[in-house]
Formats: structure tokens, C-alpha cells, sequence
């Protein structure tokens, strides 16, 4: 969901959850949300994940600012925590958090982006986190039924390998694996085996090399194989994209005061004046974007 009318941001988290419940029989084995809610002045975050987080985050922030020279706050929801620095510490602090702390799980960095998931119900997954209060500009929610990989926290959905940058998928990709090996020869790191994490780590590195996110969604219908709906955020919007065969289904509705995709309508029956909103099925082949 993006949110052209300002005033709906205090009910973001709220729509979100409630479309990510409505589609719980379509991904019952887990789920996760990117929220994007602007940080004030210079300051970036990092959202974690740890399997034992009361040892984990324990100190944490203490240990990471003096890590990195530099104040750092930590913000803990459930299993997850975001960590706070001054933006231009963000990279020192990745790589100090892989080097000392291999057991936490960075889910995203940047400006504006929070990923939290787990597995488990929507239902239950909102409720840790209390997904339903959230606020921010935009937001992009996943289901999950295990076929790529083994029902865990690292094969949920969405995935983010660049700054303020997110992906969920619905459908598969074929030579995920060799675009995997590739990407790590150009120094895009994984933090699991689902093919999806492939997906947004091509996209990230096409936009390394220059290419903005519309121009990396169109290289990507030459060089993945497959059948596949992306959704991709960015700090100052999101973007759909189908494969040219697009069997996946997918449905867009858009008023004067926000724009809306589900794989199925159903997810967005229960959204404000969606009786008077534009809706269609996005075509095959073809980019679609909205940005603040």
C-alpha cells in the first residue's frame, strides 16, 4: 500500500494487517511486513533478528556505538530490534554487526525501511509485533506458503539486499541459483536460499551499476527465468512488475488517496472508498511505479 493522503499514515500498519490476514490461506506458514516511516535528521536504522534476542539485544546499542565511535539506540519488537546511528556510521555498523554478532539476522537498513517476520499466522506474527499500530508513508506485506525453501524465519518474505530497498514474490524462479553465484562473485552477500532474496539482490545490483528501479525491472524480464509478481519498495515508493507470461494473479486499485496491490481482490475489500477506486490487473511485461 502507498499512501498518497498524509493524513492515513497512523492507519497504515493497521490496513496492512488486516489485508495480511484476509490472505492468510493463501501463505499460512509465515509472514512479514516493510514498513517505511522516515527517520528525523541524519540518522539511519537497521532492523535485526535474533533467535534468542533477550541475550542478544542486551547491551546491544551500548556495544555497537562504541563499536562504530558514535551514539546508537535500540528499539526492540519481540524477536526483532532496530538499531539507530548517525546515517553516515551505517555501513561501519553492518559490517561490525556480521563480524562480532554472526548470530543476528540483518533483516534491512536505511533511511526509512523496518522489516520484521516471522514464522507463524499472520494473525500471530501482527500481534508480536504489534503491526497494527504502525505508521508510515508506505508499506509492503507477505504470506508465505513454503515451496523454495524450508519454513523458516530466513525464508520469509520481504527481503532487502540494499539500502531502503524491499521484495516480496509470488511465483518461482528457475536459475535463481546461477544468478546466486554470479551475484556473490560481485559482492552481493544472502542471507538465505530462497530464490526470492535472488530477485531483489539482481535488482540491487543492477542499480549499483547506474540503473534506476524501473530500467532494473525491465532488464529483469530478459535475465530471470521463471514465473513471477514482483513488489518492490524504495525510500520513496514501490513498484509492480509481472512476468510476460503472468500467470500469477495480481490486482491494483488506485484513489486520489493511495494505491493498493493484492494477488487477489479480496485483500483489499475492506480498504476506505475502494468502491470508487480505479481497479485493474496489471498487464504482462510492464512496469508499474508510484513514488512521493
Amino acid at each position: 500500500m502507498f499512501l498518497k493522503d498524509r493524513s492515513l499514515e497512523p492507519q497504515l500498519g493497521a490496513l496492512l494487517t488486516d489485508m495480511l490476514i484476509t490472505m492468510t490461506d493463501r501463505g499460512p506458514d509465515s509472514a512479514g511486513i516493510a514498513i517505511y516511516a522516515q527517520n528525523a535528521g541524519d540518522t539511519a536504522k537497521l532492523t535485526v533478528q535474533s533467535a534468542t534476542p533477550d541475550e542478544a539485544f542486551d547491551g546491544l546499542a551500548d556495544k555497537l556505538g562504541t563499536a562504530i565511535g558514535a551514539k546508537a539506540t535500540i528499539e526492540r519488537r519481540d524477536s526483532h530490534a532496530v538499531l539507530s546511528m548517525p546515517r553516515e556510521k551505517l555501513d561501519e555498523a553492518r559490517g561490525y554487526l556480521r563480524a562480532s554478532h554472526p548470530d543476528l539476522r540483518i533483516m534491512s537498513s536505511g533511511d526509512a525501511v523496518e522489516i520484521y517476520k516471522e514464522v507463524g499466522l499472520p494473525k500471530d506474527v501482527a500481534e508480536r509485533f504489534s503491526l497494527s499500530a504502525m505508521q508510515g508513508s508506505h508499506g509492503i506485506g507477505h504470506t508465505r506458503m513454503a515451496t523454495e525453501s524450508a519454513v523458516t524465519t530466513d525464508g520469509a518474505h520481504p527481503y532487502s539486499t540494499g539500502a531502503d530497498q524491499c521484495l516480496v514474490h509470488n511465483g518461482s524462479l528457475s536459475n535463481h541459483n546461477s544468478l546466486r553465484r554470479k551475484l556473490r562473485r560481485n559482492g552481493i552477500e544472502f542471507e538465505s536460499q530462497n530464490d526470492t532474496e535472488v530477485g531483489a539482490a539482481y535488482l540491487t545490483w543492477k542499480m549499483q551499476q547506474g540503473a534506476s528501479l524501473g530500467e532494473a525491472l525491465e532488464a529483469g524480464l530478459e535475465d530471470l527465468d521463471g514465473f513471477y509478481t514482483f513488489v518492490v519498495g524504495t525510500k520513496d515508493g514501490f513498484g509492480v512488475v509481472r512476468d510476460p507470461i503472468a500467470c500469477k494473479p495480481a490486482v491494483l486499485a488506485e484513489t486520489d488517496r493511495y494505491v493498493a496491490f493484492g494477488s487477489e481482490y479480496r485483500a483489499l475489500v475492506n480498504l476506505p472508498g475502494i468502491e470508487d477506486a480505479k481497479v485493474w490487473e496489471p498487464e504482462p511485461a510492464t512496469v508499474y511505479f508510484w513514488s512521493h
